[in-house]
């Protein structure tokens, strides 16, 4: 086969070809990475690698090449570690979670007749759908359907890590039950459509309060819990007293009615002898007593 036939092949097939000689100068470009970048092959052979991206420069990319062409090593770029080499626009509605396109990439070595390496190739594949659809797996193994917070697997997985962490370094950790005060009334009224959007603004409105480092899961129903890393039993109090005030003021509009529910809390901390299991059920009982005592308050146990 003729280099002009390789060229015609190469340049139809789905993902980037690039060929770098020793001194990382581009010597081929295929038709895939001259679409994709913007940038065509006239233009771009013949020129430093690094004059057109920049990012690349850098001592772990250049480390690989001088193993290809030192010792004809292989080396592979992933998705999970890199997310991609070159930053070109995602090619396809599958990369709407994505704002550039995630890559798979290989480097290798290019012979001679003679054996010795002349240069490297790398091959570029598109990878933004699979990547896609990896992370929908993991939002459906741990993330609500209905509100998009964390689901209670998750919650239970996280606090178990949680408390390991905590228990081992000697550092406080809350907790946080929620109940919305008369649910089943909302329902009962205006149908679990209208309670549906409840549960959505409580979730939405409770994520935005609470801090980076916090994070809350649907426990079932019209429950919720709060995770508190490195925060003593006082400041979950002041947290706790946030997320109620502000879950008060919300206005839920539906089909022209406006609908305001208050939410009851129940906060424990961690105690020396507790495990996550106890933990979980003195935030839970002290939620009861919080319900049981005129609803739209806290309890510390």
């Amino acid at each position: 086969m003729t280099l002009n036939e390789l060229t015609q092949v190469f340049d139809t097939v789905n993902f980037g070809l690039v060929v770098l000689d020793r001194e990382i100068k581009i010597q081929y470009w295929n038709r895939w990475m001259a679409m994709h970048s913007g940038l065509p092959s006239d233009q771009i052979i013949g020129e430093p690698l690094f004059d057109f991206f920049p990012h690349l420069s850098t001592p772990g990319f250049n480390k690989n090449c001088k193993s290809v062409l030192s010792f004809g090593n292989f080396a592979f770029f992933s998705q999970k570690l890199h997310r991609f080499l070159f930053p070109f626009k995602p090619d396809s509605s599958f990369g709407y979670r994505f704002d550039l396109m995630q890559q798979s990439c290989t480097m290798g070595p290019l012979r001679s007749d003679d054996n010795s390496i002349s240069g490297l190739f790398l091959i570029v594949q598109d990878v933004t759908e699979l990547a896609t659809y990896e992370q929908k797996l993991v939002e459906m193994n741990t993330k609500d359907a209905l509100t998009g917070i964390y689901n209670r697997r998750y919650l239970e997985s996280r606090l178990q890590e949680e408390f390991e962490r905590h228990r081992r370094h000697s550092h406080p950790l809350s907790l946080i039950m929620i109940d919305i005060d008369f649910f089943k009334k909302v329902n009962d009224n205006y149908g679990h459509q209208c309670g549906d959007v409840v549960l959505q603004a409580v979730a939405e409105k409770t994520a935005a309060v609470i801090r980076k480092t916090d994070f809350v899961a649907r426990y079932g129903g019209e429950e919720f819990c709060c995770l508190l890393p490195e925060t003593a039993v006082d400041a979950a109090e002041i947290i706790a007293e946030n997320i109620r005030t502000h879950i008060e003021q919300i206005e839920n509009i539906f089909e022209g009615n406006c609908i305001k529910v208050t939410i009851s809390l129940g906060i424990s901390g961690l105690a020396a002898e507790d495990s996550p299991e106890t933990l979980l059920k003195r935030a839970d009982d002290a939620l009861y007593q919080a319900k049981h005592s005129g609803r739209n308050r806290f309890i510390r146990l």
